[in-house]
């Protein structure tokens, strides 16, 4: 099955405390089982995080039908409710809309 990347950008709250427990919540092991075969059977096969000050952008290889329509276990709005507390939407963000989608706007490989 073929794969494509997709990027999302979201803000942190700009507090070092609270940057550094959202860090550790996301530490290798840390993220609920729960949660990670929920993204898993969504239709993601890879997913990375990455933060420079308060904004972090997500770097995902999905499936061609991500995102699956799949049943959401109640733990999944437990977590997304706890990461609220980190988080901050984008200011162009819609109301409830966390992770905002990025559009790719230059490839080094293209010249045409």
């Amino acid at each position: 099955m073929m794969t494509r990347r997709i990027c999302f950008a979201l803000d942190l709250v700009d507090d070092a405390a609270l940057i550094a427990e959202y860090e550790a919540r996301h530490a290798p092991g840390a993220v609920w089982p729960v949660v990670r075969a929920h993204i898993e059977a969504q239709g993601v096969s890879a997913m990375e995080i990455w933060r420079t000050g308060d904004r972090m952008v997500m770097i995902a290889e999905v499936a061609e039908d991500y995102p699956r329509a799949i049943p959401e276990p109640p733990e999944i709005a437990e977590w997304e409710a706890l990461m609220w507390r980190f988080q901050r939407a984008l200011p162009h963000a819609a109301t409830g809309e966390k992770w905002v989608p990025m559009q790719r706007i230059f490839a080094l490989g293209e010249t045409a």
